[in-house]
């Protein structure tokens, strides 16, 4: 027994040591830090082996050849860059309020987002109208069409998305299609084979079509893209599998919001597009005006497509989250399937409410990752005790990634309101300055709040105990989760 627990002590001595090499060696905030220290030390075994698969960082050669990539097609919507930063007023005096230019000159210098007008918008909400428009446009291709999603589904509306992209292929139409590996549970290979036969290119997110599984998942491409001959752009929340068109009876109503844009703003995607296919894909793709037509000023919104992952330490999507409430005057609305904040925009919800903002959340009324839901439930307790508004919607489940301010900005793309958008997947979000359109998306939301409950904070004291430990644990793994 004096030998067994001489082994015990040595294991346990040993995977501290180990614990603390593997997590401070590389550059963390000080709450990841501890989170992977709390899993390590109280599940050696187990930990170790979540770390090895979850918890390291990207490697510096992806990081390499993320960020060496020039954006491609750039000069033909920037060709005034200067003097959209040097001029007074980047955006009309009638179309928005003047301290939206903070979050427009912000977005300039850490994502070189183009502010590009004049884009004609059009929204959705529900999946079967987004998913019949996308087919409507993609039958209209007649050069490329390049695709990028987190999820893809070996489903009914998979398979029917491939089989319209293999006619297209067919016929002569370029297709390109990035997915990821972890959110599309695992390759694609069979879904995609007879269009990677015809022609078509297909690849995962930073990993191997032979080593299809990444002993990183938590990098994740996250974003969901669309872009039909460089004239076409989609851009949203929405993912392709049967759940998002409601089909699956678990979920319900799947409410999620996605944008069709035609104007100047597509040719921001597609560049976004190119950058993580040429990081990602052995057959690069070299620029080429084709790609990158002179569109046409079709509408009236003022846009800028913004991403960030790890790739960058600047969290350039949750900055604007963070820009975005710390200007509301009136109202800051927002919805997310998952709301596990870090402190800085805790903080800044927070403010807000208590200077009088009317902030409102719409969360889901039940989980599909139990335990981010918990870390959402605690977090909400914590906004509603500072001022702020919860609700539950009701319909169905709740996977819309949106913010309207003031009724005049919005906000719509990939990024939850989570430790692992702001840090660690590939993320890509639509700002938008223009009223109309921003009243608009209002109604969706206050819509979606006639369809929700409203939560008080008796609710959030008469749940049971182990429910209130649940929520407290969570949100000590929320950095990791």
């Amino acid at each position: 027994m004096t030998d067994f627990w001489i082994i015990v002590d040595s294991v346990a001595i040993v995977n501290t040591l180990v614990a603390f090499i593997i997590v401070f060696r590389s550059k963390r905030d000080i709450s990841t830090t501890w989170a992977w220290l709390l899993v390590l030390l109280l599940l050696p075994e187990v930990g170790l082996l979540l770390y090895l698969f979850a918890g390291r960082s990207l490697s510096h050669r992806k990081v390499f050849n993320l960020q060496a990539q020039e954006p491609l097609g750039i000069e033909q919507i920037v060709a005034n860059q200067k003097l959209q930063i040097d001029e007074k007023e980047l955006l009309p005096a009638n179309k928005i309020t003047s301290s939206a230019r903070e979050l427009v000159r912000l977005f300039l210098e850490t994502d070189n987002a183009i502010l590009t007008k004049k884009n004609a918008v059009r929204i959705y909400a529900d999946g079967n109208k987004l998913f019949d428009s996308i087919f409507d446009d993609i039958r209209q291709a007649k050069h490329h069409i390049n695709i990028e999603f987190f999820t893809w589904y070996d489903d009914r509306i998979g398979n029917e998305f491939v089989k319209i992209l293999e006619k297209k292929q067919r016929h002569g139409v370029q297709v390109r299609v990035i997915y990821d590996t972890f959110g599309s549970h695992g390759s694609k290979h069979k879904l995609f084979k007879h269009l990677v036969e015809l022609g078509g290119e297909v690849e995962p997110f930073l990993t191997s079509n032979i080593f299809p599984v990444t002993f990183r998942l938590n990098f994740r491409m996250h974003r969901k893209l669309v872009i039909i001959d460089g004239e076409t752009g989609y851009i949203g929340g929405f993912n392709v599998g049967d759940q998002y068109l409601n089909r699956k009876e678990k979920f319900g109503f799947w409410r999620d919001t996605h944008l069709r844009v035609v104007g100047d703003a597509v040719l921001s995607m597609q560049s976004r597009f190119f950058l993580d296919w040429n990081a990602t894909a052995k057959h690069k793709i070299d620029f080429d005006l084709k790609y990158f037509p002179a569109t046409k000023s079709v509408g009236q919104t003022s846009m800028q497509i913004v991403s960030s992952g790890p790739d960058d330490d600047r969290e350039k999507i949750k900055q604007g989250y963070v820009k975005m409430i710390s200007i509301a005057k009136e109202s800051v609305y927002i919805e997310s399937p998952y709301f596990v904040p870090d402190s800085s925009v805790l903080e800044a919800l927070s403010i807000a409410a208590t200077a009088g903002v009317d902030v409102r959340l719409i969360i889901p009324n039940a989980p599909d990752h139990p335990f981010v839901y918990r870390a959402t439930e605690y977090y909400s307790k914590e906004l509603l005790l500072s001022g702020g508004k919860i609700y539950t919607y009701q319909k169905g489940f709740m996977h819309s990634k949106m913010v309207v301010i003031d009724g005049k900005i919005v906000s719509i793309g990939s990024a939850n309101f989570d430790f692992r958008s702001f840090k660690l997947s590939f993320e890509a979000n639509a700002f938008l300055y223009d009223r109309e359109f921003a009243s608009a998306t209002e109604l969706i939301f206050l819509h979606d709040q006639d369809n929700s409950k409203f939560l008080t904070l008796e609710y959030f004291e008469n749940q049971s105990r182990w429910k209130k430990i649940r929520q407290s644990l969570s949100r000590l793994l929320a950095p990791i989760l």
